[in-house]
């Protein structure tokens, strides 16, 4: 779902390019495979190229923005966190998740970024404002901040496992009540990306 994600991501860059405020269809390409999620229990499919995705802006519910608005700023301190990994992390294996983590994270915020501005709507500023859903305090991103070799180690897993854990409540809500293909397809990424994470950090914790 990573490959879908890295041409969905093109897609929506493209579909929320300044213009008018028609609804644009978002069409598959020739460039990496985008892969359409099935229904539950059912494997997804190809898209051919030149076939239609959906559109931006026909068929958007509140849970949609919600969970673009809310993942925003939840990536954003996923963000905060894998960037202090390469100066105080120990275990190369934290480095390398942490490096996976942005990977994944910073292309999502964009198409995340880019859906709202199509929608006219507000791209939130900082993570101030979300609460829950796994989120570090304050004091905690202090304390990781300060935090160096094993025991940044230790409390970098311990928050990030946390912190994925919150990202799948919030994907889990978008797929019970979103309309919006581009951001259903998203939640599933998430799901399926960060349940993997889990499994890895979770493996780390016990090595």
């Amino acid at each position: 779902m990573r490959h879908a994600l890295a041409a969905i991501a093109l897609l929506a860059v493209a579909a929320c390019s300044p213009g008018g405020d028609d609804p644009r269809p978002v069409v598959a390409g020739s460039g990496p495979p985008v892969v359409l999620p099935g229904a539950p229990g059912e494997s997804g499919a190809v898209a051919t190229p030149g076939q239609t995705l959906g559109t931006y802006g026909t068929d958007v519910s509140a849970a949609d923005v919600r969970f673009a608005e809310g993942m925003i700023g939840h990536h954003r301190q996923a963000l905060e966190m894998t960037g202090l990994a390469p100066d105080r992390a120990a275990d190369e294996q934290v480095k390398a998740l942490a490096r996976r983590i942005e990977a994944a994270q910073r292309p999502e915020i964009g198409v995340l970024t880019g859906w709202l501005t199509r929608l006219g709507r507000e791209v939130p500023a900082g993570h101030a404002h979300l609460t829950g859903y796994g989120m570090a305090s304050l004091a905690e991103m202090n304390d990781l901040r300060g935090a160096r070799g094993e025991a940044f180690d230790r409390l970098f897993l311990k928050l990030m496992i946390r912190h994925h854990e919150g990202a799948l409540s919030m994907a889990g809500g978008e797929l019970r009540d979103g309309r919006d293909r581009l951001m259903t397809t998203l939640a599933m990424d998430i799901v399926t990306g960060q349940q993997i994470e889990i499994g890895r950090m979770r493996s780390i914790q016990a090595s």
